[in-house]
């Protein structure tokens, strides 16, 4: 470490990351097995030594040993001397873990109103008229002022659609109950896979993720990712929605000596694959436009081929471990890899990627000016923090003193849009009773006064002006059916959950 770099690792020099061009976004790739977890976690632990709070997803379990020492083995020290890493000595990193499904980790939540109709389309995977649907009943609940905390929420705000279906039609276009129908069925299958855990309150406070410890060490925020990523669209969503948060939330600030934060996204090709091009062409200009707001943006991939072009052009750090070449496209993928780095005129990146051993990369870092440095092949230094897992207890531990636990582990339901309407759809019943009992009153009377006249010509009865069941009437029996299902959908969950 020096006071303004992240120390890499060695080349015929010593490789550093400059911290003041961190904010300009990198890349970490290279087949299974060749060290990207590695490199990824010293290049955290340099960030938080340096006083950069950092949010990693942990996708395979591994990066939760950033709060542990490192277990001093041979290999790790021969590494050491090699590269002239003096003194090298074992260090825990702070760290603060997170879990959407809140079981390692506290919650991060998020409410719907916040997520917008254009990523949740994505989650559920709804076609253009779906989203449009989606999107009509969003601007229904900014136009009446209803808060969209949960799914709940947003259940509730459908029904209301669909039993509004021809008025909302006649001011926004059609809206088809079919499609309403389609994006229930879409929710619930979200609920199955826990994504209902997402969604809610207390919400996120971007600020917990820009915090430092008393000494000055950047806080990392690692997020428990092995059962988020058996549902990968959540996992790519969730991700993308926090990007976008720190987009827009955060002030500008230019060039600053170092990052507020850095943000790595593991298995990037999570976020690409199947991206409608308008919310790739948002992805591109949030990644182009976040590093004045001081964050860093590091894709992390075994394909570099999985970032677009697009977004590639716009990472200046990277970092190439070993890809294998058997296939033509394989082969394929090897020289485009090396056509992204400024060549070295000592060797050929083109074969050098192939031979790298594990805990080796081709290096290609920002220096002077923000240009790009040439290629180099490095030899990565060994963490000082432990490689691998950590244990239940040791987890336990660290949650114990986490300050974050009385702010985030208690759910918190304040009355939003579901309450809101099914108060609503009560209040137009009891109308719709009193003028029923109004109308009845009158027709007794009338009886009444027909009886007591002189018999003549017989008048036909007075008739109910309409047996059609009212909107208010539907939307009632709706909201009371609904809540019933409410109450066996949270039985069940809850059950299931324990």
């Amino acid at each position: 470490m020096t006071e303004n770099s992240v120390f890499l690792g060695k080349s015929e020099t010593p490789e550093y990351l400059n911290l003041k061009y961190a904010n300009r976004h990198g890349l970490i790739a290279g087949a299974t097995g060749t060290g990207k977890t590695v490199t990824l976690q010293i290049v955290a632990e340099g960030l938080s030594k340096a006083g950069v709070p950092v949010f990693v997803a942990d996708v395979k379990g591994d990066l939760a040993g950033l709060s542990q020492p490192v277990e001093m083995k041979d290999f790790l020290e021969k590494r050491a001397a090699t590269i002239g890493l003096d003194p090298y000595a074992p260090s825990e990193c702070p760290v603060c873990f997170w879990d959407l499904f809140g079981d390692q980790g506290h919650p991060i939540r998020a409410t719907v109103t916040e997520m917008g109709p254009l990523l949740l389309a994505r989650l559920l995977g709804l076609n253009d008229t779906q989203e449009g649907i989606l999107t009509l009943a969003f601007r229904v609940a900014d136009d009446e002022k209803l808060a969209l905390l949960d799914l709940k929420d947003l259940r509730a705000l459908l029904v209301e659609v669909a039993e509004r279906s021809k008025e909302l039609s006649a001011e926004y276009g059609l809206v088809s109950k079919a499609s309403v129908g389609a994006i229930q069925r879409r929710l619930l299958a979200l609920e199955e896979q826990g994504g209902d855990l997402f969604f809610g309150e207390p919400a996120l406070d971007l600020n917990d993720f820009l915090r430092t410890t008393e000494d000055g060490a950047g806080i990392i925020n690692i997020l428990a990712a092995d059962k988020l990523m058996q549902t990968p669209k959540l996992y790519a969503t969730f991700l993308l929605w926090l990007l976008a948060e720190l987009f827009e939330e955060l002030p500008e600030i230019g060039d600053p000596e170092k990052p507020k934060l850095v943000f790595f996204f593991d298995e990037a090709h999570l976020l690409f694959s199947d991206t409608p091009k308008a919310l790739l062409k948002k992805v591109e200009q949030v990644v182009r436009l976040i590093r004045s707001k001081g964050v860093g943006v590091f894709f992390v991939s075994q394909n570099p081929l999985d970032v677009p072009d697009s977004v590639s052009s716009q990472l200046g750090n990277r970092v190439q471990h070993a890809l294998r070449a058997f296939t033509p496209r394989e082969q394929k993928v090897v020289r485009a890899a090396a056509e992204t780095f400024r060549p070295n005129p000592k060797f050929k990146t083109v074969d050098v990627i192939k031979e790298l051993g594990i805990g080796e990369a081709l290096v290609s870092t920002l220096v002077t000016k923000g240009a790009p440095g040439i290629v180099q092949r490095t030899l990565i230094r060994p963490p000082s923090s432990r490689i691998g897992s950590i244990t239940k207890a040791e987890r336990k531990h660290v949650l114990r003193y986490s300050d974050m636990a009385d702010k985030y582990d208690e759910t918190v339901d304040r009355e939003s849009a579901y309450e809101i309407l099914a108060e609503r759809a009560e209040r137009n019943a009891e109308a719709e009773e009193k003028a029923r009992e109004r109308e009845e009153r009158e027709e007794r009377k009338e009886r009444g006064r027909r009886q007591s006249r002189p018999k003549t010509r017989r008048r036909a009865p007075a008739r109910r002006r309409s047996n059609r069941q009212t909107v208010s009437e539907a939307a009632f029996k709706t909201a009371a059916r609904t809540l019933a299902r409410e109450l066996v959908r949270g039985v069940l969950g809850s059950l299931k959950r324990r």
